[in-house]
């Protein structure tokens, strides 16, 4: 039976995937960050659930040696885990960036160093990377976020031509908007974060504070994810990269087939 290590689990798309495919008899360990959620996930009927902190290597390897004492093997890798840090360029300090990456970026790169050698032992194994269409196009306000998922793709787009004819496949989600706890935890790192008062910009952020939780266009829920990464899982060669939600196929597409002037134009309506 096919098995999965999923990251970031606490809530969103983590929790969804990792319900979804329990469903489908998929053998799923999902993992979060604190205890808490760890035992919430067990209540669910997740008994290995497990503690995992991505920017903490000794519970990466830890969680992988209890999976390969219980399983034997690694069958799919799912890094989940991040969040979004809202605010301008401007506005970000480097001690801000730092955070954003240690997570989005370094933690992602800490898991995927660790389960290659995995992966290479048993000599097959999936990578799934959660990108973003934010790691396709970037949009106004959201600069630290952009560039984590545009480091995801470039790393990601590396490992695949080193791991070519290995049977080792990563696989880059473009998802666009998806129902979660993401929107209201970006929210609370703008204002944790950003000095929002002394900003140029503190009349647009009140706006982005006021519309949390207004409906998103193009807008899915969780299992839009969870139906793709079972179609990874069960596909014996999968597709390199997969987009999630109409946004992402649109703005994918305008970025193939528009100049940088008129996307521009496009995305400063978005934003």
């Amino acid at each position: 039976m096919t098995n999965i290590i999923i990251t970031g689990c606490s809530t969103g798309i983590g929790l969804e995937t990792a319900k979804y495919l329990k469903d489908r008899f998929i053998t799923v360990y999902p993992t979060a960050r604190y205890k808490k959620d760890v035992e919430i996930l067990k209540s669910l009927g997740f008994e290995y659930a497990m503690q995992l902190d991505v920017t903490k290597p000794e519970t990466i390897a830890l969680v992988i040696q209890k999976v390969l004492e219980l399983d034997g093997t690694i069958d799919v890798w799912f890094n989940n885990a991040g969040y979004g840090q809202p605010g301008a360029v401007e506005d970000i300090t480097v001690s801000t960036l730092r955070k954003q990456f240690e997570v989005n970026v370094f933690g992602l790169q800490e898991c995927t160093r660790q389960i290659i050698p995995v992966m290479r032992k048993q000599e097959y194994g999936k990578i799934i990377q959660h990108s973003s269409v934010l790691g396709l196009v970037s949009l106004f306000g959201r600069g630290a976020y952009n560039a984590s998922k545009y480091a995801i793709e470039g790393l990601t787009d590396t490992l695949r031509l080193e791991l070519k004819g290995s049977q080792i496949y990563p696989i880059l989600l473009n998802t666009g908007p998806i129902t979660s706890h993401f929107r209201q935890t970006a929210i609370e790192k703008l204002q944790e974060n950003i000095d929002i008062k002394n900003s140029i910009f503190v009349d647009r952020y009140g706006k982005s504070i006021e519309g949390t939780g207004k409906k998103v266009p193009f807008n899915e829920e969780a299992i839009s994810v969870a139906k793709v990464v079972h179609t990874i899982i069960l596909d014996k060669k999968p597709k390199p990269r997969y987009y999630i939600t109409k946004a992402t196929y649109l703005l994918g597409y305008f970025k193939r087939v528009m100049s940088t002037q008129l996307l521009d134009k496009i995305l400063l309506k978005i934003g």
